[in-house]
């Protein structure tokens, strides 16, 4: 069971996963040994999985953002996912119903980047068929925990 108190952590950690104990026990106003305690069996159930820094990604040249849906074989459905889950353009693969089978989010340096990625998806054998579309402007991209 989720109790508030671990609300309001996970809450203040997605702001801020570098704020000390001290900052996040004074902000909610509750006792370090709370939230050190709190975190921790979080930590330990597996609730945080870790902590990561968000990165500008057109800091690094990385511009361009598609979503491709891809229509993979019968039954070779997970193996493909894995195989394209190891790409290092691909953020996310989901396994969706409908008429795809999976959703690819991928970041590229550019159109060429995205059309050799898209070339390389299409020779796994058990990949039939994809649609690319290209982002044109993020609305919104939440990389925190809804809690």
């Amino acid at each position: 069971m989720i109790e508030e108190l671990d609300r309001k952590i996970i809450r203040v950690l997605n702001r801020n996963a570098r704020k000390s104990f001290r900052e996040i026990a004074k902000e909610l106003g509750t006792s370090v040994t709370a939230v050190i305690n709190t975190v921790k069996k979080l930590e330990a159930s597996g609730a945080i999985k870790g902590y990561v820094p968000i990165v500008d990604r057109e800091h690094f040249g990385i511009g361009l953002v598609a979503v491709v849906a891809a229509r993979i074989s019968r039954g070779k459905l997970i193996e493909a996912q894995k195989k394209i889950s190891r790409d290092p353009h691909v953020s996310v693969v989901y396994d969706v119903t409908g008429e795809w089978d999976s959703f690819i989010v991928g970041h590229f340096t550019g159109r060429e980047d995205l059309n050799a990625f898209i070339k390389k998806l299409l020779a796994i054998p058990d990949v039939d068929r994809t649609v690319t579309h290209i982002v044109l402007n993020v609305v919104k991209e939440e990389l925190r925990a809804a809690v």
